[in-house]
């Protein structure tokens, strides 16, 4: 079951098993009206009864929409980790190229199959989430723990600036990938994959 335990969008975190199966049940009603009406058209009602819950649970948890939207975002930033996590466990101790593989492959899995996710992301797709939540640095920032694990090094604040500018990059290649073909134009992944690691190397080898 996927949730959200510590989002900081919630009113109130679950606290009994079937509290956080009915928020699971809220968050995945979420994701999959966000790809069939968008976020504009998005209601917590609609929400409410697509995952068969009366709308006082959902106000339970939320208090609109966005914050809905918000633990979503969070809750993808959390799956990406844990995906990311066991992938590495089959990557060599120090192959960072590997790692980078990993982080991207999960990534781009996620975006053509998660329901709800080229909307929305981590919070970068609709505005969510106030002006100092970055998602991209919360993203840059779990692969620099994940990676610094992995490469048995300290996330240090270089590894954060080099996977900041890595996640940044690759944030703006990728959308335009899904806008030239709906599944991500092959060939412009491909070069975005050279393009990263050849700015890693001179870093990481």
């Amino acid at each position: 079951m996927k949730c959200v335990q510590h989002s900081t969008s919630l009113r109130r975190a679950p606290v009994q098993q079937r509290s956080a199966e009915r928020l699971s049940r809220i968050l995945d009603a979420c994701a999959s009206l966000l790809d069939e009406v968008g976020y504009e058209d998005l209601s917590t009602r609609a929400v409410a009864v697509r995952a068969q819950v009366p709308i006082g649970s959902v106000y339970r948890f939320f208090g609109n929409k966005r914050a809905m939207v918000e633990a979503l975002a969070e809750r993808n930033l959390a799956d990406y980790g844990e995906r990311v996590t066991v992938r590495l466990a089959d990557v060599d101790t120090g192959d960072w190229r590997g790692a980078m593989d990993v982080a991207l492959e999960e990534y781009l899995a996620m975006k053509r199959t998660m329901p709800g996710f080229s909307l929305v992301d981590f919070g970068n797709e609709i505005p969510v989430g106030s002006r100092d939540v970055q998602p991209n640095r919360l993203m840059s920032d779990r692969l620099a723990e994940l990676f610094g694990a992995h490469l048995g090094r300290e996330p240090d604040d270089e590894l954060r600036r080099l996977l900041l500018l890595v996640v940044e990059t690759a944030d703006a290649l990728i959308k335009l990938a899904f806008r030239v073909s709906p599944d991500g134009d092959v060939d412009i992944l491909a070069e975005m994959r050279e393009m990263l690691l050849g700015y890693l190397a001179p870093h990481l080898d």
